[in-house]
């Protein structure tokens, strides 16, 4: 019986099994919401349109853009382990963390703006800094995986590999440094310098909380601890699956609503001014 575990376990479809892990929930979670755009397209776009923001325009084709690759790299589970498919892996690996990495530092560069009034406009210039950034980890990424063989997106390295654990542990402390940097801002005296809006502190909480988390599991499995590594496995399921949702909520979600307040004012007051509601004083 012993003998027949292990010969699976060897075998192409083990490994599949083994390399699928949690694609099915990924999988799912990441259709739901590109069908969740794709019902909302037509209705943002005109809301784009009408507000004529590129900064946003730019941001919702970013979020389009990864939410793709994000789709690709929940159905191409099998690929980190499968023979011939390690380098394509590894560059889907990149690019759709990559692309994650980016929509988080936009926004963080977006809430650590004057106000939210030209937040929109400074959010452009923020653009540049989180490219660089964004620009510099996808190098070092390339750099460990590609020259040094560092196994940074595999789930199935055997042994405790130290190199890659702290390189994530790096990682994740320095967003953890970021988001609690801006918590820590919201209960200063320069609170008056960022958005005074409830749902950013809450997004901000989240992530922060996330990354302590993450860095809490990066950190056990570093030491071969095997709760760190199902722990991390956790978390990378929860921020490949829910993410992308939770910012578009967070964001997006509340720029379009905001758009269509404004619209509805805006059409209340030419027919007002048309005199349509005189009837309702006589």
């Amino acid at each position: 019986m012993s003998n027949s575990t292990q010969d699976q376990a060897l075998s192409p479809l083990g490994s599949d099994l083994k390399c699928d892990g949690y694609a099915i929930f990924l999988v799912v979670s990441s259709v739901l919401f590109v069908l969740y755009l794709m019902v909302h397209a037509k209705k943002n776009l005109n809301s784009i349109c009408r507000r004529r923001s590129y900064v946003v325009v730019s941001y919702y084709a970013i979020l389009w853009l990864v939410t793709l690759l994000n789709l690709a790299w929940s159905f191409l589970q099998a690929w980190q382990c499968s023979p011939g498919k390690e380098v394509a892996w590894n560059l889907l690996s990149i690019f759709t963390t990559s692309g994650m990495l980016c929509l988080e530092i936009s926004l963080m560069a977006f809430l650590l703006k004057d106000n939210y009034m030209n937040g929109m406009e400074a959010l452009a210039h923020s653009f540049l800094a989180s490219g660089i950034i964004v620009f510099v980890d996808t190098l070092l990424k390339a750099i460990y995986v590609f020259g040094f063989g560092v196994p940074l997106f595999n789930r199935n390295v055997e042994s405790t590999h130290m190199i890659k654990w702290s390189l994530w542990i790096v990682h994740k402390l320095l967003l953890a440094a970021a988001y609690g940097f801006i918590l820590s801002v919201h209960f200063s005296k320069w609170r008056e310098k960022v958005p005074p809006r409830p749902v950013f502190y809450n997004y901000v909480a989240v992530m922060f909380v996330f990354s302590v988390i993450t860095l809490f599991a990066c950190g056990l499995a570093g030491i071969g601890s095997g709760l760190g590594i199902w722990l991390y496995d956790l978390t990378m399921l929860c921020y490949h699956s829910l993410y992308l949702p939770f910012l578009y909520v967070t964001f997006l979600a509340d720029f379009f609503q905001e758009e269509d307040f404004l619209l509805d004012n805006a059409y209340y007051s030419e027919m007002k001014d048309a005199g349509f509601f005189d009837a309702d004083w006589e």
